[in-house]
């Protein structure tokens, strides 16, 4: 898959749903992402590419302690943020603390976006993908961030669309290609960071209704094991594969899939896999 063809599609319709909701009078609130305004949804996706931008910039192979914070939108105190190219007027800009910001959508905002967007993607495209550089997973490699946040922007694209009416489908192709690092990567990594519960051989199967994918995973331990076994299962969910990432990501309920088998064990996937 060509992700970083995805990316340039994915951003490009992100900026194109935020300007639409900067000419509002207020922002709209996101639904898929409680406590956040549109406005909050820009920042956010904005610093992490500037984020991500940095450390592929600068080759930084090494955990920035402090920096790593900007992820999770709570930077350290003192923590040098220049790297994130704000202008010195930040006049109705969103403020974290004051999140949901209900203000209207600064143009500059979006602008600002936009510049770091388009400024990720020539990173993205002019580094090898196997050149080393901080993650926080175990692929320490250009590669990992082209894939993660190429995930990421369909993932907020559909958010901002989703605040404004209803968001387009995740490109298929991308959608199966997210599942199986949700499933390799994602659900290891947000069980370490919340500290889940040990699984008890919880067995889950994801059945694409739009292709002939299948993901069958167990929860043994502190193990995540993915399969395509066809075998006994707790519970089986079937969908599109875009609407089976989007309940993967919180986005949809299960009610918006078809679902087979003990509902006990499917109330329990998100104590298995917390969010983060």
């Amino acid at each position: 898959m060509d992700h970083v063809a995805q990316f340039h599609r994915e951003v490009s319709a992100f900026e194109t749903a935020v300007r639409r909701a900067a000419e509002a009078d207020s922002a709209a609130l996101v639904p898929s992402c409680p406590g956040w305004s549109v406005s909050d949804l820009v920042g956010h996706l904005g610093g992490v590419h500037r984020f991500v931008a940095h450390l592929v910039r600068e080759r930084i192979v090494e955990q920035p302690d402090a920096l790593a914070n900007l992820v999770d939108d709570s930077p350290a105190a003192g923590t040098d943020l220049t790297f994130l190219g704000l202008p010195e007027n930040l006049e109705g800009w969103p403020r974290p603390e004051h999140a949901p910001n209900r203000g209207p959508v600064p143009v500059g905002l979006v602008d600002w976006f936009g510049e770091g967007a388009r400024a990720l993607e020539s990173l993205f495209r002019g580094r090898d993908p196997d050149e080393r550089v901080w993650t926080w997973s175990s692929d320490h490699t250009v590669g990992f961030w082209v894939r993660m946040q190429t995930i990421e922007a369909a993932l907020h694209r559909w958010d901002a669309e989703n605040a404004l009416g209803a968001g387009r489908p995740i490109d298929a192709a991308l959608a199966r290609d997210a599942i199986g690092q949700n499933f390799e990567v994602m659900a290891p990594y947000r069980r370490a960071r919340q500290h889940a519960p040990p699984g008890t051989g919880e067995r889950y199967r994801f059945t694409e209704s739009d292709g002939t994918h299948v993901w069958t995973v167990t929860f043994a331990g502190d193990d995540v094991r993915l399969d395509g076994g066809t075998g006994p299962c707790d519970v089986e969910l079937a969908g599109t594969a875009a609407d089976l990432l989007l309940f993967l990501w919180q986005r949809i309920p299960a009610d918006r899939l078809r679902v087979r088998g003990d509902r006990g064990v499917l109330d329990r996937y998100f104590t298995l896999v917390p969010a983060v």
